[in-house]
């Protein structure tokens, strides 16, 4: 993970655990308890996603996987990093500085995924592996996925604490001329 820069672009391989907004608040809980999650997540990929699914004979198939915005999880989100060793989260709007210093400490790095793709994200989804916490409804549980080739995804914080969002910025407000040039 240390590798990869801000502007790289990956295709994602292995598994990843969807989580949203409820999922985050229950983990969170159970990694200020000291405890591990009741599923595997350590030094894994969460993706910040509600899915399309259904199920069919007792099988899992997910219809659509785009991404939810992220900022939501941020005040939960650096504790669930430290807990668990959270080497990637993946979504859309990018994440705040105190997950970016877990990230730092951590290695770990935020992949943006194209808002709007859905249903083109689902296909890379080659297994699921697990739904827990049900009952929290389809797009609120927690889904384990097996995926293959799920991007491409862009490299938005970095290990170190870049961060495109930040640079994005920096470059639009240089080119209008909104820089503060002081007294």
């Amino acid at each position: 993970m240390r590798s990869l820069k801000i502007g790289d672009t990956i295709d994602l391989d292995g598994q990843i655990v969807l989580a949203r907004d409820r999922a985050h608040q229950r983990l969170f809980e159970f990694a200020m308890l000291g405890g591990p999650a009741p599923f595997e997540l350590d030094r894994s990929a969460i993706y910040h996603c509600g899915p399309l699914a259904r199920e069919i004979r007792g099988e899992w198939q997910i219809l659509s996987a785009g991404p939810t915005t992220s900022a939501r999880m941020e005040r939960f989100e650096p504790q669930i990093i430290r807990t668990y060793k959270v080497r990637m989260i993946i979504g859309k709007g990018g994440m705040g500085s105190a997950t970016t210093e877990a990230m730092k400490e951590v290695g770990s790095i935020y992949c943006a995924a194209a808002g709007g793709a859905g249903a083109l994200l689902a296909k890379s989804v080659k297994k699921v592996k697990g739904v827990e916490w049900k009952e929290f409804g389809i797009a609120e549980a927690v889904w384990s996925l097996e995926v293959e080739k799920m991007g491409p995804l862009v490299v938005a914080i970095d290990a170190h604490g870049n961060n495109l969002y930040d640079a994005v910025s920096r470059k639009a407000e240089g080119l209008l001329g909104l820089h503060d040039t002081g007294p």
